[in-house]
C-alpha cells in the first residue's frame, strides 16, 4: 500500500516469515541458511524441529561462538521469533548440536 502526503512517499513496510532451514527445518548444518538473505525488522523466523530433539537458545557473540547455551530457550518445535534490528545469535543448547552446525546468525536492517 502506498500513501502520498504533501509530495512525501511513505510506504507500508510488510514483514517475511522465514522458515530456518527451509524443507530441512532447524537442524545440523543449517548454520549457512541465513546467507543470501536480506532480513528486516519485524520479520519473523520460524523454528521447526522435533520438540524433545532439538532447542533454540537465544545468545551472545561469545557465547555463538563458543557453542555456549546460555540465554533465553525455545522448545515448542515450532518457535517464532520476531527480529529486532542488529544481529540476533541463535544455537540449538543440546550437547553437540552447536558444534555440528545447528546454530545462526541472523541480521535484520
Amino acid at each position: 500500500m502506498l500513501f502520498i502526503t504533501i509530495g512525501i512517499q511513505i510506504t507500508n513496510a510488510s514483514t517475511t516469515t522465514y522458515n530456518v532451514g527451509d524443507n530441512g527445518g532447524w537442524t545440523l548444518g543449517v548454520s549457512n541458511w541465513p546467507n543470501g538473505k536480506n532480513f528486516k525488522i519485524g520479520d519473523v523466523i520460524v523454528f521447526n524441529y522435533p520438540k524433545g530433539v532439538h532447542n533454540v537458545v537465544i545468545v551472545d557473540k561469545a557465547n555463538y561462538d563458543n557453542c555456549k547455551s546460555s540465554g533465553k530457550t525455545y522448545k515448542s518445535g515450532n518457535d517464532r521469533v520476531t527480529l529486532d534490528k542488529g544481529t540476533t545469535y541463535f544455537i540449538c543448547g543440546i550437547a553437540g548440536h552447536c558444534d555440528g552446525g545447528q546454530k545462526i546468525a541472523v541480521t535484520a536492517n
